[in-house]
């Protein structure tokens, strides 16, 4: 998995993304999400340093199924949470 880390004085935005992802363009339903290599391709990280991140982050964008599931598992989103643009799962989180 990618994951970026954009961090300022207010908040940390974390993004996580399955590797394959990377570079291609998810359309289902109306909805279409670009998986920008900017954006999400950050350090190649394994399940217990994309744990580490979500917890401290304010803010996460997740896409792919190995992502969306370890953010589940740690807690920082909800499978009701998840929406699949065709059969790839994506969520957001937001801490208020």
């Amino acid at each position: 998995m990618y994951i970026k880390i954009y961090e300022t004085d207010e908040s940390i935005l974390v993004t996580v993304c399955d590797r394959e992802l990377i570079g291609t363009t998810l359309k289902s339903n109306g909805l279409k999400l670009e998986i920008d290599e900017e954006f999400y391709k950050g350090k190649l990280a394994d399940a217990a340093q994309v744990h580490t991140a979500l917890l401290e982050a304010t803010t996460a964008n997740i896409v792919g199924v190995r992502s969306v599931d370890i953010a589940i598992k740690c807690g920082a989103i909800d499978q009701s949470c998840v929406i699949y643009i065709g059969d790839v799962p994506h969520a957001q989180m937001f801490c208020v």
